[in-house]
């Protein structure tokens, strides 16, 4: 699957904050997402799931998102009318420490820093995201200008109701390369990502993942997250009380019999002996 380049060159790139009414009839699965400004996205028509170096999340129209640039799995699903569309407004760092400075915001230490946020809708962002379809329309000076006004307005209001936080966690960069390597590993552990995709996500090559996966952990990449996927079986059967046909799909395996034998392997028992123990 080709790497997309978000924004691109459809929009004016020499903007530092920028507006686009994205539409889209075709459903898309784990597109490799390459975001070059933070971008907020506006869901109206469809669902969202998105996977980041450290977090992973997914929301329909009640919600929307917030997203650091950087590289992401992106997958986008139809609603029932068969449409996906979202209003996004992309901002460069720049923009954002602008912003910061303009309204002297202290730039604490965070307990942890996030690629991605989810917010609820409500009647003030349901206003904001009407006003953004109407300037989106605009061309020229004064679409800028308002855009720019719009941008400052939803991060006042955001940083009213929800805190600054999130403002730290976009401009600042959480953790060193080998740091966030291992988040990007652990926190991914359960979510069914191919190593290609994992690799996208570290921005490395498959065969540089693989060398640096087997230099922290000691052991093939394959191996590990069979582990993990493994341990998690045996958590939902022993303390959520889940039989083995509920569990096998959940962490990904296709059939119930190869779950059994690789749990059977790891173990030396059946997924059903294992739970009377």
């Amino acid at each position: 699957m080709k790497t997309m380049t978000i924004p691109d060159n459809e929009l004016e790139t020499s903007q530092v904050i920028q507006v686009f009414d994205y539409h889209n009839t075709q459903e898309i699965s784990k597109q490799q997402i390459v975001l070059n400004k933070n971008t907020f996205s506006f869901l109206i028509e469809g669902t969202k799931e998105v996977h980041f170096d450290n977090s992973s999340l997914s929301v329909d129209n009640s919600e929307f998102l917030l997203m650091k640039s950087g590289h992401c799995l992106m997958t986008e699903k139809l609603s029932e009318n068969q449409h996906y569309r979202s209003i996004l407004l992309f901002f460069s760092n720049e923009s954002l420490l602008n912003f910061i400075q303009k309204n002297q915001i202290k730039t604490t230490k965070v307990a942890r820093h996030q690629s991605i946020f989810a917010f609820k809708h409500d009647e003030f962002i349901q206003n904001f995201i009407k006003s953004l379809i109407d300037i989106s329309k605009f061309s020229g000076n004064v679409k800028s200008k308002l855009i720019e006004l719009k941008f400052e307005e939803i991060m006042l209001y955001l940083s009213e109701k929800y805190g600054t936080d999130f403002l730290i966690s976009l401009l600042v960069g959480s953790e060193d390369s080998i740091q966030k390597f291992t988040s990007t590993i652990e926190s991914n552990a359960l979510n069914k990502l191919t190593l290609k995709e994992l690799a996208f996500l570290c921005n490395m090559s498959i065969s540089t993942f693989k060398r640096e996966f087997k230099k922290h952990y000691s052991e093939s990449p394959i191996k590990w997250f069979l582990n993990k996927r493994l341990e998690y079986a045996s958590y939902l059967m022993k303390q959520k009380h889940k039989s083995p046909s509920e569990v096998y799909f959940e962490i990904g395996y296709e059939n119930l019999s190869s779950f059994i034998q690789a749990y059977k392997t790891k173990y030396g028992i059946t997924p059903k002996q294992h739970q009377v123990e």
